[in-house]
């Protein structure tokens, strides 16, 4: 079970992630992997989208070049077909053929793709006229600024030797500018050449391989179609030149590079104009192609290295650099493949998708620092209930089920949860205080309705009652009741429960329904009562956990209540044998009976008198009920000690009294004296001696006698003080003497004989008239008290002074008291009831609430000067109680009627006395005045004492023989 509880302990410690750390880093995980998620795909779909884009672009410019590339081929194709139906196949001489310049320069005008138009004849003659639009051609032919066209004409004689041949150049209007007809480096042959070759052995329009044209330097292809009927071949040459500024002009970005390229890898067309595609053949020394490897940018060539070059976007690598390309079929013939090379860097085809990913993730870093700062305050607005409901739940981990629970929340959840931990907490109390009530509440009834109510508290019952049966009268008392409409007496003819439920149901639940009733058994299966509730459901009454509870609540009530019956028949047993005791201390003297009873009244008016009071030391006075107890105690046994002190002490009334008041055995020896003067008398009238002389004397002497008894007698009843004088005439009266004739040591006791002298006695002897004899002392023995300070068996504190002896009872020692009737060891034997009290109660169990009866009752006897007994404790050592103990006990003492060895005194007498006392620091100050001021005196006076000694007083006249003349009343 402790283990269990320990990893309970461990578990529930302060370890764990806050909730509001655990909303907010949720919102954002979940906002950081949602715009992770979305950017991601945003990037991947963009991406796709992007190359399919690029793809879809691509296809597009192929189309769109295919287009173009068809309009060439289908522009020149008709030329030639055009041309090879024209009469100039079947010219045999230039002459003839010059008529059809026109024809041809129209042509290559209505054609502009077209850059020279010819025809080649089976006899070796060739003729070609040449548009010179391009300046390249011009510059290079070095033509006049008026040309257009260059005129190439070559006849040859059936042998093939040249006959003529013309190089010349004519205007737009076909004039002649320039004509060089025996150019000398000018024999071209069209027999030897490819195209010438191609179209005789094909009987359809044959296409060359793109070529650099020599004189223009332009990409082109010659298409040439041989004349079925005259063998002639017709050609033009097409320029494609045109391409590369067809797909500059269709590529998306500069980044983006287009290219067409044949079957031979030879560059025919390239988007970048700033890109030459000839470069100077040294083997031919002419101008040639060329081919993607011989590119600066190897992207071309890597692209056509790749082994899957399907018509899909790819990606590769090229000049350390990722690329994406496309490579795609554009024109198809029987000798030519063209294709459409189409590529761009990675970096620029995805640097919008870059960028638009960084401005997502901005964008998503503001939304998530937004959403994280909703998020901290939405997790703020739901934890922090949860974190006062925290705190609330560590409070009840704390055992504090004192507090109210009231966290408010948006979220109905924890609404709930506060509620049900409220009304957790709630419970618990109630069950604490229904415990605690249980536990420590003396009062019967108030412990019930405090049950009672708690116990409705915890099932929201609307009503509720206790009944205590009475098993003398066989009836059901009501104890206690709330909002129950409920006899106070139900009759009962049985003691079991079953008829008894029977009973009271059939009593109770006519005007009340859903009761629930539980009885009050104690430990010996007697019903000491029932609770009753009327609970809001009758479901509630039958649920396991709910009887269980009851019972147990129940068992515990019923536990209590036998234990407050016990507890109040102790603590009246207790009572009982305090008053037995204090009744006993009191009858033991009927001098001094009521005494013990009085002072504890007069106690508790000061002591009441002193709660409220709202000055001085004493605003801060207060008593709890066992404190109220204890002092009612202590004042009941404050005299318990008086039990052990001797009667004849206690009751002294006069200075020879012991057992019995000696002063008769002294009239008796007066008597002596006085018939020894009438013996002295009589015997000298026997011997003749003067009569008148002799009844003179014997006059004298007995009117001496009569005087000095009466003095004794005085004497013997003891006063507030006695003179010197006094004394010393009782010392005087003490040296006459009387004549012994029978002996004091017979008769006695054994211990009288011990405290006899040994020496022998002889008689008749002559004694003095008051004597101090050795038998009069009583040493104290073995009978030692452990009174002094340092004594060894003094475990109280005591510190008194001990007489040398514990009697002496001589005669004129006792008459020498010069005040009041005690001797000192006497007043030792009074002062020793104090040591006995503390002694006798120190000896008693007392439980903890009760553990100051002793000193209470012990110091009454304290001043605050120190100078009081047992313990000779001062003011800072004295509780408020044993300083009102004090003044009630001197202030009962004052005004008490029986006592015999004084006369009750007034109130402004006793009043005196207490002022001077106070001004004597032996009685407090402040509650004297409280005393006064409190008419407490008075409420005492008109119970206890004669009409005659209650006189008025003046306070303020007592205030100043205290000194208390500068102080405030103490009753406002």
């Amino acid at each position: 079970m402790i283990r269990r509880l320990s990893r309970m302990k461990k578990r529930t410690s302060n370890s764990g992630v806050p909730v509001r750390l655990i909303f907010s880093g949720t919102i954002i995980i979940s906002m950081l992997v949602l715009a992770a998620a979305l950017t991601l795909c945003s990037y991947l779909y963009a991406r796709i989208s992007l190359t399919q884009q690029v793809e879809q672009t691509a296809h597009q410019t192929t189309l769109s070049l295919e287009k173009q590339i068809g309009h060439v081929t289908s522009t020149a194709q008709q030329s030639v077909q055009l041309l090879a139906l024209n009469d100039i196949t079947s010219m045999t001489s230039t002459e003839e053929r010059l008529q059809r310049i026109p024809m041809l320069a129209n042509m290559m005008t209505m054609n502009h793709i077209l850059s020279a138009v010819y025809v080649g004849y089976e006899d070796g003659d060739f003729f070609l006229l040449r548009s010179l639009e391009n300046e390249r051609a011009r510059e290079r032919l070095s033509a006049p600024l008026t040309a257009q066209y260059l005129l190439q004409a070559i006849d040859r004689d059936p042998e093939g030797r040249i006959l003529s041949k013309v190089w010349g150049f004519y205007d737009a209007q076909f004039n002649p500018i320039q004509k060089d007809i025996s150019s000398d480096d000018y024999a071209y042959d069209p027999r030897s050449r490819p195209w010438y070759q191609s179209a005789q052995q094909s009987d359809t329009l044959i296409l060359t391989s793109p070529y650099v044209f020599f004189t223009t330097e332009e990409i082109g292809a010659t298409f040439a179609l041989r004349d079925q009927k005259h063998g002639a071949v017709v050609g033009v040459d097409a320029s494609i030149n045109d391409l590369s500024g067809f797909m500059h002009a269709l590529a998306p970005s500069k980044s983006v590079e287009m290219a067409l390229i044949d079957q031979n890898h030879w560059i025919l067309g390239h988007s970048n104009p700033e890109i030459s595609l000839i470069e100077h053949d040294p083997r031919l020394d002419a101008p040639a192609l060329r081919t993607t490897l011989q590119l600066a940018n190897s992207a071309f060539a890597k692209l056509l290295e790749q082994p899957q070059r399907s018509q899909h976007l790819i990606a590769y690598q090229a000049n350390n650099e990722d690329w994406y390309g496309i490579s795609l079929p554009v024109f198809q013939s029987e000798s030519q493949q063209w294709q459409f090379l189409y590529t761009i860097p990675k970096t620029a085809l995805l640097r919008n998708v870059h960028a638009n990913l960084l401005n997502q993730l901005l964008l998503s870093l503001a939304v998530i620092s937004i959403l994280m700062i909703f998020g901290w305050l939405v997790g703020r607005s739901i934890s922090k209930p949860l974190h006062q409901l925290s705190q609330e739940v560590s409070a009840l981990a704390a055992f504090d089920f004192s507090r109210k629970i009231r966290v408010s929340s948006p979220v109905k959840e924890i609404n709930i949860l506060s509620s049900l931990t409220d009304r957790m907490a709630l419970t618990i109390h109630n069950f604490q205080s229904i415990t605690d009530k249980l536990a420590h509440d003396p009062n019967l009834e108030r412990m019930l309705e405090q049950v009672s109510d708690h116990l409705q508290a915890i099932t929201a019952s609307k009503a509720g009652a206790v009944y205590l049966f009475n098993t003398e009268s066989q009836v059901m008392e009501l104890a206690t009741q709330t909002n129950l409409n409920c006899p106070s007496l139900i009759a009962c003819q049985s003691n079991q429960w079953a008829d008894l439920e029977i009973t009271l149901n059939t009593s109770l639940s006519a005007e009340h329904e859903h009761l629930f009733l539980t009885p009050l058994i104690d430990r010996d299966s007697k019903i000491l009562g029932v609770l009753v509730l009327q609970l809001p459901e009758n479901a509630l009454a039958n649920k396991k956990s709910f009887r269980r509870f009851m019972d147990e609540v129940s068992g515990a009530a019923a536990a209590a209540i036998s234990t407050r019956r016990q507890f109040e028949s102790q603590q009246a047993l207790l009572d009982g044998i305090i008053r037995l005791l204090a009744d006993a201390i009191d009858a033991k003297s009927p001098y001094t009976s009521g005494h013990c009873e009085r002072v504890p009244e007069l106690a508790k008016l000061l002591a009441d008198a002193a709660e409220r009071s709202q000055d001085g030391e004493l605003a801060q006075f207060s008593m709890t009920e066992y404190q109220r107890r204890e002092f009612h105690i202590a004042a009941w046994l404050h005299d318990c000690g008086k039990i052990t002190s001797p009667v004849h002490v206690v009751d002294k009334a006069t200075k020879l009294e012991t057992i019995y008041n000696r002063i008769h055995e002294v009239r008796t020896r007066f008597e002596v004296l006085w018939r020894d003067a009438e013996i002295d008398y009589l015997s000298g009238c026997l011997n003749g001696q003067s009569e008148a002389a002799l009844r003179q004397k014997k006059h004298a002497r007995q009117e001496q006698l009569q005087s000095d008894f009466a003095f004794v007698a005085q004497t013997n009843i003891g006063g507030e003080f006695m003179k010197a004088s006094d004394i010393e005439r009782l010392n005087r009266i003490a040296e006459q003497e009387w004549m012994r004739h029978f002996s004091n040591r017979i008769g006695l006791s054994q211990e009288e004989e011990q405290h006899l002298p040994h020496y022998p006695e002889n008689l008749p002897r002559r004694e003095p008239l008051l004597a101090n004899k050795p038998e009069h002392i009583e040493n104290w023995g073995e009978r030692r008290p452990p009174v002094e300070f340092d004594h060894p068996e003094n475990i109280w504190g005591f510190d008194m002074q001990l007489p040398a002896q514990a009697y002496n009872k001589g005669e004129l020692y006792n008459l020498s008291v010069k005040r009041g009737t005690l001797t000192e060891e006497e007043r030792f034997v009074i002062q020793d009831h104090m040591v006995q009290t503390i002694k006798m109660l120190s000896s008693l169990p007392f439980p903890e609430e009760l553990k100051n009866v002793p000193n209470i009752a012990g110091n009454h006897h304290e001043q605050l000067d120190g100078t009081g007994y047992p313990r000779g404790l001062k003011r800072e050592q004295l509780s408020i109680q044993d300083r009102i103990l004090a003044i009630a006990d001197v202030f009962e003492a004052l005004t008490a009627a029986d006592r015999p060895y004084k006369v009750a005194k007034t109130l402004s007498e006793s009043l005196q006395i207490l002022a001077f006392m106070v001004k004597d620091e032996h009685l407090d100050g402040a509650l004297f005045k409280l005393f006064v001021d409190s008419k407490a005196y008075l409420d005492y006076a008109k119970r206890h004492l004669k009409p005659e000694q209650i006189d008025p007083i003046n306070p303020q006249w007592l205030f100043e023989i205290a000194g208390l003349t500068d102080t405030e009343p103490m009753i406002s």
